[in-house]
């Protein structure tokens, strides 16, 4: 697989999922900010993919996975998250 790294030019910061396929340590200090949060609602019983700042619902499914599977999808710079209806998760 492929991994690219786009830098801004102003300031050199890099967005992206964090993946360990590069090192980016070896580029220096790292500063991480989490751009979003899965955690499982007991009340009603599925996976959420929350905003990390402001805690808004942007995907619910029955599995981890699934919401790690969003994640990854709609997360990439340059793309526009697909925010599905958190009441009604498919």
């Amino acid at each position: 697989m492929s991994q690219t790294l786009r830098f801004k030019p102003e300031g050199g910061q890099i967005d992206c999922l964090y993946t360990e396929a590069i090192d980016l340590s070896a580029l220096g200090r790292l500063h991480v900010v989490r751009a979003t949060d899965i955690r499982f609602n007991d009340p009603t019983q599925v996976w959420e993919v929350r905003h990390a700042t402001n805690g808004d619902v942007l995907f619910t499914h029955s599995s981890r996975n699934e919401c790690l599977r969003w994640e990854h999808q709609n997360l990439q710079p340059g793309s526009t998250p697909t925010i599905t209806n958190p009441t009604n998760p498919s």
